[in-house]
């Protein structure tokens, strides 16, 4: 359900928050996906850590929603999705660090509760997964649209967003997309066109 893409600049400042944020120690699952300490810190085992993250914004209840959201947005079927990438603290991580978005996610979680009040007389997390999926849907979707759904829109746009750049700016997310920087070389590679570039006969492999 992550839908349509990101603009470009934004993916470039949400990439630069994220390096920053990688400087945070109080993240269990979410790792930056260049942040190299942290992959031999979490090589056994990346989805597991001896600390318990504890949110520095949202209430427990707005953090139990964060997660379900973030997890319906990247589900882990066959691959790790978003629970296994900890996208939640990341999402919690920057509403905490900028005042900006501060209230339009606040009042998006607020939102989706009395939506889902409104139409099951329960809150968003107590729902039913295909309950959840249902609502998201007609947030997501052009063609579910529904008048007088315009602030719910509006909130899961922003929680998408904050979703996609949360897990691929992470290590799982970027082990997804067998990202080449995430390599280690103990010498540098040969150039791949060196038998047919006479100009990268010098780029060769090094040897140790």
């Amino acid at each position: 359900m992550a839908g349509q893409g990101v603009e470009r600049r934004e993916v470039l400042r949400v990439m630069a928050l994220a390096a920053a944020a990688s400087g945070f120690g109080g993240f269990e699952r979410w790792v930056f996906a260049h942040d190299h300490t942290a992959q031999h810190r979490h090589k056994a085992d990346p989805t597991k850590s001896a600390k318990t993250y504890k949110p520095q914004f949202f209430t427990p209840e707005e953090y139990e929603t964060i997660t379900i959201l973030t997890e319906l947005i990247i589900p882990g079927d066959d691959t790790p999705g978003a629970r296994e990438a900890g996208v939640s603290e990341f999402v919690d991580f920057m509403a905490a660090s900028d005042p900006k978005v501060q209230y339009r996610f606040r009042y998006g979680l607020s939102w989706m509760d009395a939506h889902a009040h409104s139409l099951h007389t329960q809150n968003f997390r107590d729902l039913t997964t295909s309950r959840q999926t249902e609502i998201l849907k007609h947030l997501a979707y052009k063609k579910s649209h529904r008048p007088g759904d315009e602030h719910g829109r509006d909130f899961f746009k922003l929680i998408r967003e904050y979703t996609v750049m949360g897990f691929y700016t992470s290590r799982v997310g970027m082990e997804q997309l067998d990202c080449p920087t995430l390599k280690f070389y103990k010498a540098s590679p040969a150039c791949p066109h060196a038998e047919s570039d006479p100009d990268h006969q010098h780029l060769r492999a090094q040897r140790g």
